[in-house]
């Protein structure tokens, strides 16, 4: 039993594909985490640009 608990700390095969699997996981938690502070920002801007494509040409500066 000892043998195979040994052979299997060893062997690193499918390590990289964990890695990379943990790196993606940790990197949505971060996109999730900071969805909430980019929101305002762009809402903000987008209607800004929509009132200035919305306004008539001799109002915008």
């Amino acid at each position: 039993m000892s043998k195979l608990f040994a052979r299997f700390a060893k062997d690193e095969s499918g390590a990289t594909a964990n890695e990379y699997g943990l790196i993606a996981a940790i990197m949505a938690v971060a996109l999730i985490a900071a969805f909430p502070f980019v929101t305002g920002g762009l809402t903000t801007s987008f209607t800004n640009i929509g009132t200035m494509l919305g306004s008539t040409p001799s109002t915008i500066n």
